[in-house]
């Protein structure tokens, strides 16, 4: 703790330098308040009273100042490496994604062996096993219990979510504390432990969002420094509001109000996203190499709509959310249906989730439920898409616990626009194609959504 207390204690006495990078022209400050006029004041809902997210559940715990970022813990020499570029301005690590002096032997080669600690819950073996799979499954890293191998994770019970980037070569905590006992904070701290900093700390950010620093809580500064492009490469690969490595937009928030405005201020729910994202899995699968076997193969699939082949089988496809089928071509099984848009208005209803469970905070489920639509318009034509209702409760930051996911942008391989509260009745999307999916999803109680489609 006395190493992180200097850690935190050097990033507090930068937080004038950092404040003065994140520092809006005139100009901007006035496009952001204009973003801000789009921002639909909504009442928000709590559901785990120790916290929502790993940003709330480390700020309730009050290790989010100790940690870098809320949630990192750094060895000396990253945070030497991170406080030099914020004091000087200059570089001196090579290539992030995760490369270089702080990342380059940070790989783990032999895929991720983990142990328990002895006070690890049933709870949190189970969302840690759920989350290791999640990244295991869809990547070519695999996850082993290994007890005695030196270099592994241990997961442990502490104060708060939390763990290393990368692998340092030695058994290395990975906190899952009172509240982070979800699949969702379990797979972002395997974010971090497979070698992931957060999305928002892409050097690319400000293409993306807008900072408004004066509702950052002045603890917190060092959750907005950046990456540079020479220690940030990102392969090319979007930046992806609904990315698990990005936090809520009013996370680190002294006053509730959003710190964080997408310059599209619909994608405002999406941040803090529960789920990996596609471009996730793509960015972990180009940065360990898990492409290039199916790169070499004659027989790899021909994936659609940016799918890519799957690096455990290559004659299928790693599909965007929203999309199935080996080729990605297709409605993705189980609930949802195809839909056929016209110019007279028709509505969608979905119901998801279990009304008979209790809407008790402690009965959130470990996994999502989700079904799958497909809104479908004569070619040529693009698809209107409103929000006319949600059921009451799920209003939290994020949609952490059930929402609906409209893909009405252009590039379907980014997570689409999420709403979850009541005040978004009202909301209007133009798809810019003839194929907008829906994707419903629910792990609280149950849930109604209403929307309503036409072709235009």
């Amino acid at each position: 703790k006395y190493r992180l207390l200097a850690i935190h204690e050097k990033f507090y006495s930068l937080k004038d330098k950092i404040a003065a990078k994140l520092a809006l022209s005139p100009e901007q400050e006035a496009v952001l308040e204009e973003k801000l006029k789009q921002v639909t004041p909504i009442k928000k809902d709590h559901i785990n009273v120790l916290g929502d997210s790993v940003e709330e559940v480390n700020r309730n715990a009050d290790v989010d100042e100790l940690l870098y970022q809320g949630d990192i813990v750094l060895t000396d020499a990253q945070a030497e490496d991170i406080a030099a570029e914020e004091e000087q301005g200059s570089a001196r690590l090579k290539r992030q994604a995760i490369n270089g002096r702080m990342f380059a032997d940070n790989f783990w080669r032999q895929g991720i062996f983990y142990s328990f600690h002895k006070n690890a819950t049933a709870k949190v073996k189970s969302v840690f096993k759920k989350a290791a799979n999640l990244w295991h499954k869809d990547t070519c890293i695999d996850f082993s219990e290994r007890p005695s191998s030196p270099e592994r994770l241990e997961v442990m019970v502490e104060s708060g979510c939390w763990s290393f980037v990368g692998n340092h070569h030695k058994a290395l905590p990975l906190s899952l504390g009172l509240g982070c006992d979800t699949v969702e904070a379990a797979a972002h701290e395997l974010g971090h432990s497979i070698g992931m900093f957060h999305t928002h700390s892409r050097h690319d950010r400000d293409d993306y969002i807008m900072i408004k620093t004066h509702n950052i809580k002045s603890s917190s500064m060092d959750q907005f420094t950046k990456q540079t492009p020479e220690t940030n490469d990102n392969y090319g690969i979007e930046y992806d509001y609904g990315s698990i490595m990005h936090y809520t937009a009013s996370g680190s928030s002294y006053n509730g109000q959003p710190v964080m405005v997408p310059k599209e201020p619909y994608y405002l729910s999406t941040l803090g996203s529960p789920l990996i994202s596609f471009n996730d899995l793509l960015m972990v699968n180009t940065h360990y190499g898990c492409l290039k076997k199916c790169n070499s193969s004659r027989s790899a699939a021909k994936c659609m709509m940016g799918g890519f082949p799957h690096p455990r089988d290559c004659s299928r496809c790693v599909c965007p959310s929203g999309f199935g089928g080996k080729l990605c071509n297709e409605r993705p099984s189980g609930c949802g249906a195809i839909l056929q848009a016209t110019s007279t208005p028709k509505t969608l209803e979905d119901t998801i989730g279990d009304f008979r469970t209790s809407n008790y905070r402690a009965d959130a489920r470990e996994d999502f439920t989700m079904c799958n639509y497909w809104i479908l318009a004569p070619a040529g034509k693009q698809i209107e898409v409103k929000v006319k209702s949600i059921s009451d409760g799920f209003a939290v930051e994020g949609c952490k616990y059930g929402g609906v996911e409209i893909k009405a942008d252009y590039d379907q391989t980014l997570t689409g626009f999420r709403f979850c509260a009541r005040e978004d009745a009202g909301k209007k999307l133009l798809a810019p194609t003839n194929l907008v999916p829906i994707i419903t999803y629910n792990r609280f109680h149950g849930m109604k959504t209403v929307l309503e489609y036409r072709a235009v």
